[in-house]
């Protein structure tokens, strides 16, 4: 059962999840697994030092680590950096189950010679990875068969079903990998193995996940894949040609969101604090590269959208109406408290199982799902078309509502997950369509252009 739907509620426990900076083998091209021979680079260290900045006046309970040389030299030099501005964390303790993936036949191999000889087997691992067989050879001289992903899952639900019983209402720090990083995302959304590539995870990025009743059915994604302390506003697009890059953005807060009114189709601008917030989103989207721009028509996401364009004149920005926030009906104008009275049995299945209700003269999700992925589909496939050899990247301004749906549908997960994807007024989000095979979400969430790692703009209701 979801819990998440307070967004302005006390957080009963919080998990930063960070991964190790750049390895040896990382700047080769070689996969790591278990292995435990490759070292930081200096990047690798300096990176460490700005995720320990990133996190101060962050409160920690407990920090743990992979075994592994590349996590444990991550987590001393965040450990340094945070004892030295005066708010150290407890010291770090080595979890066995944060340890990487392991892919017992391609450790220690450059990625381009696992593509070269085995081009199935690196094709399964892109695009159906659960899929991806090993035959690792026994002591007799046989063989038996092992699934990697599977197992890396079994794993983090080990992991899960340990740590979050023993750290009720805490805030933890742990230092993994890109597999078992993502996998612990995955595992706590309910997300299946063959997402695993559906989410990214880059060197020493941040993550963010919140239980707000302390137990795995609960978990919601503040942030995923956080860089702009490296220097990075959002992560690079990865080496494989991207046919697109989506850029999703939720409007600047209005005086409804800070009132905690729902607002719904009632069209409420920006209020002061908005407006900086849409500023402070066109600043740091300044350098990055937009072809093309979709807003919904309503007065909040399209004065941000334009706050954006300022940086880009050469964008016409375009308007479609299926990305208009989702019609609360009776409830629209209204406070949570107001609505308890009229509509208690409906607030509270709104909160918890947001997929079966029907909002009262308004539409329920399955409506707004199908509108809003169909205006998605449509933009994905149009962009695509137009696309001549290079990443296009297209620029979407929407609503809290509408953003969880297209998040929720970009990891494959249905209507009923509505609630554990976190988007802040002027939060933005990148998605990825490589050339081939599905959608990959790189970041989401990313507040850190409206002060800090943590989320805390207004939440307030949709």
């Amino acid at each position: 059962m979801l819990l998440a739907f307070a967004e302005d509620r006390t957080l009963a426990t919080r998990v930063i999840l960070v991964r190790h900076g750049e390895s040896s083998f990382n700047v080769e091209g070689r996969v790591q697994g278990h292995l435990n021979v490759s070292t930081l680079t200096e990047k690798g260290v300096t990176d460490a030092q700005l995720v320990g900045k990133a996190l101060q006046g962050i409160h920690f309970d407990a920090f743990y680590h992979s075994p592994l040389n590349r996590a444990q030299e991550t987590a001393q030099n965040i450990l340094a950096t945070l004892t030295q501005s005066g708010s150290p964390p407890p010291a770090p303790v080595v979890n066995p189950l944060l340890i990487e993936i392991s892919l017992p036949l391609w450790e220690g191999v450059l990625f381009e010679e696992i593509q070269a000889n085995d081009p199935v087997a690196y094709q399964q691992w892109q695009v159906a990875p659960h899929l991806l067989k090993m035959d690792v050879p026994t002591q007799d001289g046989q063989t038996q068969p092992f699934y990697p992903i599977p197992a890396l899952f079994e794993q983090a639900q080990q992991l899960w079903q340990e740590l979050l019983p023993n750290h009720v209402d805490q805030t933890l720090l742990l230092v993994g990998h890109s597999g078992i990083n993502r996998t612990l995302i995955c595992t706590a959304l309910g997300l299946p193995p063959a997402q695993y590539q559906s989410i990214q995870q880059a060197n020493c990025n941040i993550s963010i996940l919140n239980f707000p009743d302390g137990t795995l059915g609960s978990a919601q994604l503040e942030s995923l894949n956080i860089t702009s302390h490296l220097g990075l506003p959002i992560p690079k697009v990865r080496k494989q040609q991207n046919a697109l890059r989506l850029l999703l953005v939720r409007h600047g807060e209005t005086n409804w969101n800070r009132e905690g009114r729902f607002q719904g189709q009632i069209d409420v601008p920006l209020n002061a604090n908005g407006h900086q917030q849409a500023q402070q989103a066109a600043e740091f989207l300044k350098s990055e590269p937009i072809d093309f721009a979709v807003s919904s028509p309503m007065l909040r996401p399209k004065e941000t959208a334009e706050a954006i364009l300022n940086h880009h004149p050469q964008v016409t920005m375009t308007f479609q109406s299926d990305f208009c926030e989702i019609s609360h009906g009776t409830w629209e104008g209204k406070l949570e408290s107001e609505i308890a009275e009229e509509y208690a049995q409906e607030l509270e299945q709104w909160r918890t199982q947001p997929e079966v209700v029907q909002m009262p003269e308004g539409e329920n999700l399955q409506q707004v799902w199908d509108r809003a992925i169909a205006a998605w589909q449509t933009l994905v496939e149009a962009a695509r078309s137009n696309n001549q050899g290079t990443t296009q990247v297209g620029l979407v301004v929407a609503h809290d509502a509408i953003n969880k749906v297209i998040l929720s549908h970009v990891v494959g997960a249905g209507a009923e997950k509505f609630w554990c994807f976190k988007q802040g007024n002027g939060a933005v989000s990148v998605i990825d369509y490589p050339a081939e095979g599905p959608p990959i979400l790189q970041a989401m969430n990313i507040t850190t252009h409206l002060g800090g790692v943590l989320d805390r703009t207004a939440a307030g209701a949709l």
